[in-house]
C-alpha cells in the first residue's frame, strides 16, 4: 500500500486540472470592437446586447448588469422596498454577501437551516421563521443546484413575501425547465473570476417585472432617470455599473456556456456514480425537478473517521496533498464576529448548517469537471487511497 502524500508518499496526481478562466479569439474580437468604438461605458451597445442575450439565456424578460453579485443583491432588495423594520429570511450556509446585502439595506437577516441532502434552504424552516415583519426570502441555488422553487413560491404567496434568487453560482440552472433568476421576483448572478462564466468581476440582475427592471437600472446608475436626462437623479442610488469591456468578455463567455454546461453535467454524473460506492463518501442529492444543474461546485459529504482522520480539515489537507484541488467550503455566516455583532445568533440551532460547515462538506471547483475521464478517475483514486489507509 502506497504511503499518503501528506506522509511523504507520492501523490496520485501531479499535473494541474484544466485552467480557468477560458478565453480565445472570441473575447479578443469582442474587446477590440469596444476599444475602437469609443464607447466604453454607459451608452455602449455592447452592454445592452449582453443584458438582452443573458436575459434570454436565463428565460427572463430583462437583464440589468451591475458591478458584482453582491451589489446585485443590494439593488434587488432596495428595488423591492426592503428596508429598516423588515426581516429577510436567508440560509446561513452561503457567501457573506447574501447576508451583508440585507444588513446594508437596513433590514434584519433571519437565518434558516439548509436541507441536509441538497444544502439548499430548508423550506420547512422558512415556514417556521415567517413573522409579520418578514418581507422577503432569499433562496440560494448553492453550487448551481436550484432550491425547491415550487415550495419557495408557495410559501411566499401564502405569506405575501417577495423572492430574490441568489443565483451567483447557478448560471443556466433550471428548476422543472425554468431557468433560475426568472422564477422569483428578481434573480442575481455573479461574474467573478471563479464563476462558470466570468469577466473577472461583475454581475447581472434578471426579472420579468417591468417596474422592478426600471428601478434596478436606476439604482445601479446613481438613481438616474435617463429618460429625463443625465443629471436627473430621482432617487438615492449608487454607481454599480459595469464597463463595455466586461460586457464584451461576457458575450463571448455566454456563447461558450452550453458546451461547458453539458461537459460539467456529464462529469458530475460520472463522479457521482463512482463516489457513491466508496464507504464514507456521499454525494449531495440532485432533486428530480432539477432539469439543469450548473455544477459551479461539486460537493460531496464525508465521514472523516472512516478515513482515519479526526476532522474534516485533516481530510481536506490530505486530499489536496494527493493533487486534488478541494476546499472545506463555507462556515456559517453567523460565525463571523463582525456579522454576529450586527445580526445576533440564529433563533434556533441550525444543525444541518453546522454539520455541513464543520463536519462533512468537501468542495471540488467547477474546472475539475471540465477534465477528461482520466482526470475524474484521479479524484476517485485519491479518495480510494485515503479510504484504504483509513
Amino acid at each position: 500500500m502506497s504511503r499518503l502524500a501528506i506522509a511523504g508518499g507520492s501523490p496520485v496526481r501531479a499535473r494541474p486540472y484544466p485552467a480557468w478562466p477560458i478565453s480565445d479569439i472570441s473575447e479578443e474580437r469582442e474587446l477590440l470592437e469596444v476599444l475602437h468604438s469609443g464607447k466604453w461605458s454607459v451608452g455602449s451597445d455592447k452592454i445592452r446586447q449582453f443584458e438582452d442575450e443573458f436575459a434570454v439565456f436565463q428565460h427572463a424578460k430583462y437583464g440589468v448588469t451591475c458591478s458584482s453579485g453582491s451589489t446585485g443583491l443590494l439593488i434587488s432588495l432596495k428595488a423591492l422596498g426592503v428596508g429598516p423594520g423588515d426581516e429577510v429570511i436567508v440560509p446561513a450556509y452561503t457567501f457573506l454577501a447574501t447576508v451583508t446585502s440585507v444588513i446594508d439595506s437596513g433590514a434584519t437577516p433571519v437565518y434558516a437551516d439548509i436541507d441536509k441532502d441538497t444544502y439548499c434552504i430548508s423550506c420547512g424552516d422558512v415556514e417556521r421563521l415567517v413573522t409579520e415583519r418578514t418581507k422577503c426570502v432569499v433562496p440560494v441555488h448553492i453550487a448551481g443546484c436550484p432550491a425547491d422553487m415550487d415550495r419557495v413560491i408557495s410559501l411566499s404567496r401564502r405569506n405575501g413575501l417577495s423572492i430574490v434568487e441568489d443565483a451567483a453560482q447557478a448560471h443556466g440552472a433550471e428548476w422543472r425547465g425554468r431557468r433560475v433568476g426568472a422564477i422569483g421576483d428578481l434573480g442575481v448572478f455573479s461574474f467573478y473570476q471563479s464563476k462558470n462564466m466570468t469577466s473577472g468581476e461583475g454581475g447581472c440582475i434578471t426579472t420579468n417585472d417591468d417596474k422592478l427592471a426600471e428601478m434596478a437600472r436606476s439604482l445601479q446608475n446613481v438613481g438616474r432617470d435617463l429618460k429625463a436626462g443625465w443629471y436627473e437623479h430621482v432617487r438615492y442610488g449608487w454607481n454599480f455599473r459595469i464597463t463595455a469591456f466586461q460586457a464584451a468578455v461576457l458575450l463571448a463567455q455566454l456563447r461558450r456556456m452550453p458546451k461547458l454546461m453539458e461537459k460539467r453535467e456529464k462529469s458530475a454524473a460520472y463522479l457521482t456514480s463512482k463516489l457513491s460506492h466508496i464507504d464514507g463518501v456521499k454525494p449531495l442529492r440532485r432533486p428530480e425537478d432539477v432539469t439543469s444543474h450548473s455544477y459551479h461546485l461539486y460537493i460531496f459529504r464525508i465521514e472523516p473517521e472512516a478515513f482515519g482522520f479526526h476532522s474534516k480539515e485533516e481530510f481536506v489537507k490530505a486530499l489536496k496533498a494527493e493533487g486534488i484541488p478541494c476546499s472545506s467550503g463555507y462556515r456559517p455566516v453567523y460565525s463571523y464576529p463582525f456579522i454576529m455583532e450586527r445580526t445576533g445568533p440564529p433563533s434556533h440551532p441550525l444543525t444541518n448548517t453546522e454539520r455541513a460547515s464543520y463536519g462533512e462538506a468537501v468542495w471540488l471547483p467547477q474546472n475539475v469537471l471540465l477534465g477528461e475521464r482520466e482526470d475524474l478517475d484521479d479524484v476517485v483514486m485519491a479518495l480510494e487511497k485515503l479510504r484504504n489507509h483509513g
